[in-house]
């Protein structure tokens, strides 16, 4: 046997093999208050997002076997923090693109700090304020949810169509609460209702006792709490009930979530009416259902279909755009979210791929329904509304008509 030949082939398929590419993984970022006044809402919507990821990769991964994964950090509801959490995803961690931010401060802190200078896409599942409307953002900033501008429509015409004709209104000092506040009481008025007060307070305080003062002394007894279940929505609803000023209460989605009744009597609070985004009846929302059931993931948590779409999203963004790169994939998104082209659903990854490679367009129809995008990244949507049963517990109503 020539083992000096036999030696020469091993030492050149080695080097073969050394020289052939290794692919690393393809990266997401998830941006999300895993601290401060949503940190009860964010692990289960931080397992939205996984379960789109757990879907792609047992169907074969990214780019031809790539594996996708994704890295959390924690913005805190705050846009400082968050500035820094996404400055650690995106310049250390190299992130192709983030899911988030959650609460609207922090997706335009995270994205005005290192998502604008790093040409990265953001796709937020929870952060609803109009103001990302208005951002200017280099077309890189969508949502999955619908605007509060939409939010504070749907809340008005419930509250009108229970015959609630007047409140007091108190809002978290912030772009979600004023920007929800702003789009309630205008579609309230104009819907004939009368708001006797409205208030801004600032988050993170021990004491709203002045604040509710000012709000009782109009003599309304309807209160509604534009705030966080984790932070002053909690603490503001707990001293209303002591104080006894009021009968009934109402509040948008920071409000829900079972942090906003711990510690409350359940009778005092029963009826108490919040709203949400909701995910429409349709083919898109029963394979999510499904998918996540399967997994023991919650599907009617709050935005936890909203997080499952952006990064099913997102995966099919980097996929059509054929390359793990941050150039190009803004368009890429708004390719796969035109309306046009073969309907996909959440888990039809392999079908996905298929389509893409073949050079058909693809459409993503998901759990919060079709998703296309209006030039502001925008997308249409519908609102649920949820009531406190007399265990303290938020049971959904279904879609506001």
């Amino acid at each position: 046997m020539n083992f000096s030949k036999l030696l020469l082939t091993a030492v050149a398929a080695s080097a073969l093999l050394a020289a052939a590419p290794a692919y690393a993984d393809v990266k997401l970022g998830f941006l999300g208050g895993f601290t401060g006044p949503i940190e009860s809402l964010t692990p289960p919507i931080f397992n939205g997002a996984k379960l789109a990821l757990q879907n792609i990769n047992d169907q074969g991964g990214v780019l031809d076997g790539q594996k996708l994964t994704i890295e959390s950090a924690d913005g805190a509801c705050d846009a400082t923090a968050a500035a820094n959490a996404a400055d650690k995803l995106i310049n250390s961690s190299k992130v192709t693109a983030i899911v988030g931010g959650l609460c609207t401060g922090e997706t335009i802190g995270g994205f005005n700090g290192s998502g604008k200078p790093g040409n990265v896409v953001f796709v937020s599942p929870a952060s609803s304020a109009p103001a990302l409307t208005t951002l200017d953002d280099n077309d890189l900033v969508f949502r999955t949810t619908p605007s509060d501008a939409l939010q504070g429509v749907k809340m008005a015409s419930l509250l009108i169509s229970k015959g609630v004709k007047n409140v007091v209104v108190t809002y978290v000092n912030n772009d979600y609460g004023k920007g929800l506040n702003d789009s309630f009481t205008a579609a309230y008025k104009a819907d004939g209702g009368t708001v006797d007060a409205d208030v801004a307070h600032e988050d993170n305080k021990a004491d709203y006792r002045a604040e509710l003062g000012q709000l009782a002394g109009t003599g309304d007894q309807n209160l509604v709490i534009l705030a966080y279940a984790n932070s002053s929505g909690h603490t503001i609803l707990q001293q209303a009930v002591e104080g006894g000023d009021f009968k009934t209460y109402f509040g948008g989605d920071g409000m829900v979530g079972d942090a906003l009744t711990k510690g409350i009597d359940p009778a005092s609070v029963k009826g108490l009416i919040a709203t949400r985004a909701g995910a429409p009846q349709g083919a898109g929302t029963d394979a999510f259902n499904a998918l996540a059931k399967a997994a023991k993931v919650d599907p009617t948590g709050t935005y936890v279909p909203q997080a499952y779409d952006a990064a099913f999203m997102l995966a099919l963004a980097i996929e059509k755009n054929g390359k793990d790169s941050r150039d190009g994939l803004s368009a890429a998104l708004r390719a796969i979210a035109s309306n046009k082209g073969d309907a996909i659903l959440p888990g039809q990854w392999k079908e996905a791929v298929a389509a893409i490679k073949a050079g058909k367009d693809i459409h993503y129809s998901g759990a919060g329904g079709d998703l296309t995008f209006d030039k502001a990244g925008d997308v249409d949507g519908i609102i649920n509304w949820l009531q406190v049963d007399d265990k303290g517990q938020f049971v959904d109503q279904g879609p506001i008509k």
